[in-house]
C-alpha cells in the first residue's frame, strides 16, 4: 500500500470523484479533497508527496484566472506532477486545465455537447480499453483543447476531436468516466446543472442515464482500476 495520499481537486462540491474515488479506495490509497479555485495563492502539496492527482470538472473555463485565481496554481501542480511521473488524470475541466498546463491551446465555446453518446478510441489505453472501440460515454462541456505538444490523442467525436489524450504519466478526459447514478443524480440536486439542461433544451437525461450507464459503468470500473493501482504501486 502506498503510505502517500491523492489529491482530488474539486471546483464544486458536486462534481466529486465518483467511480474514481471508489477505484482508488478499493486498492488502499487514500484520498485528500479539496476546494482551491477560489484561493489567491492555495498551498498544494509536492508532486513526491502525493500517490496520484485527480482533477475533476467545473462550470468555469480553465483560463478564468480573475474570477477563480486559484486555477494558477492547479495549472502549475498539473504540470510539475507530470514532470515528476506522478499518476495524473484530469476530467473535463480537469482535462482542460492539464491540456493547457502542457502547452496545448483553449478553445472556449468550440462545441456543445451535453448528454451521452458515442466517443470513438482510436489508439490502446488501459483505462479506456475496457470501454470498448465506441463506448456510449456522458459528455458535458462546451470548451474544447488542441493537443498538448507530445500527448497522444486516444478518443475523438466529430464535434470535439481532442476527448482523450494520454502525456506521459498523466491521462485527460474530456467526459465524464466517473459517473455513476449516484453522481449523477447528486449532479441534478445541483440547481445550476439542471439549469444548463433546460438551457439547451434536455429534458430525458436521466432516461437516457437508464439505458448508458449499466453498460458503461463496468468498463469504467476495470479501466479505473489500473489508474487507482497506478497510484498504489508509485515509487
Amino acid at each position: 500500500m502506498n503510505p502517500r495520499r491523492a489529491l482530488v481537486l474539486q471546483h464544486v462540491p458536486w462534481e466529486g470523484p465518483g467511480l474514481i474515488g471508489e477505484a482508488l479506495a478499493s486498492h488502499g490509497v487514500a484520498m485528500e479533497h479539496r476546494i482551491v479555485v477560489d484561493r489567491p495563492h492555495p498551498r498544494l502539496p509536492r508532486p513526491a508527496e502525493l500517490a496520484a492527482l485527480v482533477v475533476m470538472g467545473g462550470p468555469m473555463g480553465a483560463l478564468d484566472d480573475v474570477a477563480h485565481p486559484g486555477l494558477a496554481a492547479e495549472r502549475k501542480l498539473l504540470a510539475d506532477c507530470v514532470a515528476a511521473g506522478t499518476p495524473v488524470l484530469g476530467v473535463c475541466l480537469g482535462m482542460q486545465l492539464l491540456a493547457v498546463a502542457l502547452g496545448g491551446e483553449l478553445v472556449p465555446g468550440h462545441a456543445t455537447e451535453i448528454g451521452f453518446g458515442p466517443v470513438d478510441v482510436i489508439a490502446p489505453d488501459p483505462v479506456l480499453a475496457p470501454l470498448g472501440p465506441e463506448p456510449s460515454v456522458l459528455h458535458w462541456h462546451d470548451d474544447a483543447v488542441g493537443l498538448p505538444p507530445g500527448a497522444e490523442p486516444l478518443a475523438r467525436t466529430a464535434m470535439t476531436p481532442v476527448q482523450a489524450f494520454r502525456a506521459g504519466s498523466a491521462l485527460g478526459l474530456q467526459f465524464h468516466l466517473e459517473v455513476d447514478s449516484a453522481l449523477l443524480a447528486a449532479w441534478l440536486a445541483s440547481g445550476e446543472m439542471p439549469a444548463e439542461l433546460a438551457e439547451h433544451g434536455i429534458t430525458d437525461l436521466p432516461e437516457q442515464a437508464e439505458i448508458a450507464l449499466p453498460v458503461l459503468e463496468p468498463g469504467a470500473r476495470r479501466g479505473l482500476a489500473s489508474f487507482a493501482a497506478q497510484a498504489r504501486d508509485r515509487v
